[in-house]
């Protein structure tokens, strides 16, 4: 399976790209560069919420490819970003209660790409990622995915924290894994669920964590206290599945 090109560069370029309505992840633009077909880029950018850097010539020329950047480089999403209520949606479409994914800064685009892979044999109907600090829609997130990616909807928000109040009111509660939570063998799993796992090294941000009703661990016996994050994801996915099962029997 092919996937397009993600790095956009030169002006001309990253202007029609915006205009035609490509995904653009993140714009880096050289710093200090105020002319105008740079403001009109950026003025676009704005407008579908993309993430701008402003960065040195050095960093710019690191990235590019081609070595004629103009100033400007832009990473497009592989694939399009579903709507939250496009992951509710699926769920009505099952009739089954909400199984959802949070990613708190997941960064690695392996990781997440294995995630979203597990996500759609454990029937989770949607993942959901933050637009700063985390991995996009990659290609090597794609393609990590073996073909998951294109059933599994994955939705970009500004702000994790108000996106699971307003699921709160959708009915969602919420579990978050942590070490310092309670073994989930013995938490209730079932009904409308948000699954929230953190980042790599950082794990579960603070306010992330405050806004979550159950905080989870799952059993560790070796030398090292962490598991990688798409193994963590797996494992109490399906517990997550289990429970269900077993609720149901």
């Amino acid at each position: 399976m092919r996937y397009e090109e993600l790095t956009i560069e030169g002006r001309n370029a990253v202007l029609e790209a915006f205009r035609a309505g490509k995904t653009i992840d993140k714009l880096f633009v050289l710093d200090g560069c105020q002319d105008g077909p740079v403001r009109t880029i950026v003025r676009e950018a704005k407008k579908g919420d993309t993430i701008v850097s402003f960065v040195q010539k050095e960093r710019l020329d690191q990235m590019s490819e081609t070595g004629k950047h103009q100033g400007v480089i832009a990473f497009a999403a592989a694939y399009e970003y579903a709507q939250v209520e496009d992951i509710l949606s699926a769920a009505k479409q099952k009739g089954e209660p909400p199984f959802v994914l949070l990613l708190d800064g997941i960064e690695d685009p392996h990781n997440l790409g294995a995630i979203i892979r597990t996500a759609n044999q454990a029937g989770v109907h949607g993942i959901i990622i933050p637009k700063r600090r985390a991995v996009g829609l990659t290609a090597t997130a794609a393609k990590t995915s073996a073909g998951a990616i294109n059933y599994v909807p994955v939705a970009k928000v500004t702000n994790l924290v108000q996106t699971m109040e307003q699921l709160k009111e959708q009915g969602l509660w919420f579990v978050c894994a942590d070490m310092d939570g309670e073994l989930m063998y013995s938490q209730n799993l079932t009904g409308p669920i948000g699954l929230v796992i953190g980042s790599e090294g950082e794990g579960v941000s603070r306010l992330v964590k405050e806004k979550c009703d159950f905080i989870t661990k799952i059993p560790m016996f070796g030398n090292i206290d962490s598991l990688n994050a798409s193994v963590a994801a797996g494992v109490l996915a399906y517990e997550i599945v289990r429970q269900r099962k077993f609720a149901k029997s």
